[in-house]
């Protein structure tokens, strides 16, 4: 069945009491707005939706450098859920399938529940996500008859019996495209807010004659963030399920509680994350990596048998082959890492391929930049790079060549050979005990002075 996501973005979020777009507020390491978008991609619609408001331009970037797809339409006036599900209309208009209204806020709708949606949504006109909640509260409540949804009940508007009803409303909706926009053309804004709420569209079609169902979900999924505490309650939330999908993956984590998850955090079975390491967006780590305490990973791949840390930093570009060795202080950066080569103290290694099992000695630089550009520096297989080598790029050191420590090296080295570059040492005897009798002199003068 064809599908379409209109996922409403178009919220200022005041209780966030920030100048960020509510759904642009991180949660795993991406806007809140990106979940909501990765979920409904599970079922591949032809279209996607973001209907946005406040900080439009930023909700804009943010949702096509996720999905270069995906399409925008403005409410300029926030006038409630209808009129903003109204605004995708002119951008549906020659779309015949399912439609899907989302909400950027509520991060944790699962693909199994949409597909659930757009199952139900072949037999009936209008099917809602309900769920049955812990505690209702002010929730609007769904007053079922066997698979009929008769009814959305507001708080405000129910009775003491619809009061005690547990199964409420998501807000979440499907419906045919050409069906949902007229639903919404007939709701009208007479309440006391004056704004049109996406919710009557189920009364207008039961008026109708056509029919509506619900569809339930866990509460947790139901999860809608309005406020810092309930971001970092979402975020709790987040890891804790990360955490546990991690374990039946065959993950080893002996402090669960200290590592963090991005929201696309890809582990392969037998890994250990040891303590206090966090993930950043777009790493993957094979079967049997092992990732030491302290470190943190980003836009990263680590391949099989790889150990980084601890204290190591993978940024984005850093690419490790099997059984590479990346040690404490050591940073890795847009760089080809070769197999079961060994980078593993105190150094600093951007724009750069390494061959198979060479040696990185302690506080190498690969000195990139030259303050406009950066250049790349290339070492072959089987290279001896010796402790404190300054490598000034572009540079190459070629298979099995060694670089002397303390080396800056700003040539190319061939093959096989050693370079040395570095000062010639001058030995002055005596010199010492005299320049530290002329420094203790200036010191005690200064004492006196003061």
């Amino acid at each position: 069945m064809k599908t379409a996501l209109v996922i409403l973005a178009a919220g200022k979020g005041t209780r966030m009491n920030s100048d960020l777009p509510k759904v642009l507020h991180p949660l795993a390491g991406a806007p809140l707005l990106i979940h909501a978008m990765q979920a409904g991609a599970s079922l591949a619609p032809e279209h996607t939706v973001v209907v946005a408001g406040h900080g439009a331009a930023s909700v804009r970037k943010a949702a096509q450098a996720h999905d270069e797809t995906a399409l925008v339409a403005e409410q300029t006036e926030q006038l409630g859920t209808a009129h903003a599900a109204r605004q995708a209309a002119p951008l549906l208009k020659d779309f015949d399938g399912t439609v899907i209204v989302l909400f950027g806020d509520t991060p944790f709708v699962q693909p199994e529940t949409l597909d659930a949606m757009v199952a139900a949504q072949t037999t009936h006109d209008v099917v809602v996500l309900g769920f049955e909640a812990a505690d209702p509260g002010r929730y609007g409540r769904l007053v079922v008859a066997g698979e009929t949804l008769e009814r959305i009940v507001e708080f405000k508007d129910a009775d003491a019996a619809e009061r005690a009803i547990t199964l409420c409303n998501s807000g979440v909706v499907a419906c045919r495209s050409e069906l949902l926009f007229d639903l919404i053309d007939a709701v009208d804004n007479k309440n006391a807010a004056e704004e049109y709420y996406l919710p009557d569209i189920v009364g207008i079609a039961r008026s109708r004659g056509l029919s509506a169902t619900v569809v339930t979900c866990d509460e947790s999924e139901t999860l809608g963030i309005n406020s810092r505490a309930e971001l970092s309650a979402a975020e709790a939330a987040f890891q804790a399920r990360a955490r546990a999908a991690a374990f039946e993956d065959g993950v080893t984590l002996p402090a669960p509680d200290t590592v963090h998850f991005a929201f696309d955090t890809v582990i392969g079975r037998d890994t250990l994350i040891e303590p206090n390491v966090v993930f950043g967006p777009g790493v993957t780590v094979e079967s049997g990596a092992t990732i030491r305490a302290f470190s943190h990973l980003e836009g990263c791949h680590v391949a099989r048998g790889a150990v980084v840390g601890p204290y190591a930093r993978l940024r984005p570009g850093a690419e490790l082959s099997e059984n590479v060795r990346v040690g404490n202080f050591v940073e890795i950066k847009n760089a080809q890492i070769g197999e079961g080569t060994k980078v593993n103290h105190l150094s600093y290694i951007g724009d750069a391929t390494l061959g198979a099992q060479t040696n990185v000695g302690a506080g190498t630089i690969t000195c990139n930049y030259d303050g406009v550009l950066k250049h790349r520096t290339e070492i072959g297989d089987n290279a001896f790079i010796g402790s404190n080598t300054m490598l000034v790029a572009p540079v190459s050191i070629g298979d099995r060549a060694m670089t002397g420590s303390g080396s800056v090296i700003t040539s190319d080295v061939e093959a096989d050979a050693l370079a040395i570059a570095r000062a010639p040492q001058v030995e002055k005897p005596g010199m010492a005990t005299k320049l530290f009798d002329i420094l203790k002199a200036k010191k005690a003068k200064l004492q006196r002075g003061s």
